[in-house]
């Protein structure tokens, strides 16, 4: 029910990761890692499951090794969402995957040898219309740029980047995305900035080793939020010590936050007072447990008195206004005349939630035939 956002996105090239598009305006896609050895097929692709099912667009896996690369030909076979294939040094490597099916190579051209190897990979990912991302750390800048430094800071990031950009150039290969992360919030905005500046690829981005789920998100949403603002970015990672699961929650809730993409329930929500009308932390809680396989974008608001309650209310899909022991129910900005009993709000609340993402889903459907 909220406005659109007013963000104005950078323009930038288009390229597929799967059937992901990225840049020139596709929604910014949410990315995340798993953590499993690569070797442990089973766990591997439980886990890249778990992470499809909230959300993510693109997954990124880590295969250092070669007996890696052959379990990833197994797990590329068990599941749907697009794989990153995370490779350092080893140019085999990438061509193994590449030929087991890979969608995207994480791949530095100027880490893995010789110009007959850097060419071979190139040639292979034009071939199978493989993507590349080229990925700069501020913890893991080559030797002469930590010399010429002395630190990481924006320009030794971006000529990290540039060396590798420079490379695929005079391959004459276009596609490609570019991340300059860092764990500090200002080095890896000002690097996203000046990149921003000097390539018309699409760029990936995040926070580096941002720590663990409550500070890492915190972190995150500052740097990533400030970025995004600036219409920087195609595609995102919150990397946080903590579940991979976490990392896709809290990369949507970013995006959700600057009205930039929507899934799932938007919960407006009071940070209580004693106004208070019934348990509002208990309840919403509740209801982000029950209700995470609504994948429907949408605002509900949960509010434990009417001195705010009403006035979210009008301007959400649904929401609820606290009062003595019967709560005002808004559906669409308007009140009705239903009441819902505070002892029994969550299952009054998640049933009504239930049947207006039905319909949001059902018109939405509708809508899209008449498109087509």
């Amino acid at each position: 029910m909220h406005n659109p956002s007013p963000i104005s996105r950078r323009k930038s090239t288009r390229i597929y990761v799967g059937n992901v598009p990225i840049g020139d305006g596709a929604p910014i896609a949410v990315q995340s890692m798993t953590n499993t050895r690569t070797t442990d097929v089973e766990a591997t692709v439980a886990q890249i499951r778990a992470l499809e099912k909230v959300g993510a667009d693109i997954v990124r896996v880590s295969v250092p090794t070669m007996d890696a690369a052959e379990a990833f030909k197994l797990i590329k076979q068990q599941v749907n969402v697009p794989l990153v294939a995370d490779i350092h040094f080893d140019y085999r490597i990438a061509l193994k995957v590449a030929e087991y099916g890979v969608d995207c190579l994480r791949i530095n051209p100027g880490n893995i040898g010789r110009e007959e190897r850097v060419r071979s990979v190139v040639d292979c990912a034009r071939d199978l219309n493989i993507p590349i991302r080229i990925g700069v750390n501020g913890g893991s800048l080559e030797k002469d740029i930590q010399e010429k430094y002395k630190e990481p800071t924006p320009a030794a990031l971006v000529e990290s980047a540039m060396r590798h950009v420079d490379i695929l150039d005079r391959l004459n290969f276009d596609q490609f995305k570019v991340s300059v992360k860092a764990s500090d919030v200002f080095l890896a905005v000002d690097s996203y900035r000046l990149l921003a500046s000097q390539i018309d690829q699409p760029l990936h981005l995040g926070i580096t080793e941002a720590g663990g789920a409550r500070a890492g998100a915190v972190k995150s949403a500052v740097g990533l939020g400030m970025l995004l603002r600036d219409g920087i970015g195609d595609t995102l990672r919150v990397s946080l010590a903590a579940d991979p699961i976490e990392e896709v929650k809290v990369g949507f809730d970013i995006l959700k936050s600057l009205r930039i993409r929507s899934r799932g329930i938007n919960f407006i929500a009071c940070p209580t007072c004693s106004r208070q009308e019934f348990d509002v932390i208990g309840t919403v809680n509740a209801l982000e447990q029950r209700l995470e396989d609504i994948t429907t974008a949408m605002d509900v608001s949960v509010i434990g008195c009417v001195v705010n309650g009403p006035g979210e209310a009008e301007v959400s899909h649904l929401g609820v206004a606290g009062s003595n022991r019967k709560s005002a129910y808004y559906l669409d900005g308007v009140r009705q005349r239903e009441r819902f009993d505070n002892e029994q709000l969550i299952d009054q609340l998640e049933a009504k939630i239930r049947a207006k993402a039905a319909m949001l889903d059902e018109s939405n459907r509708i809508d899209s035939k008449t498109i087509d």
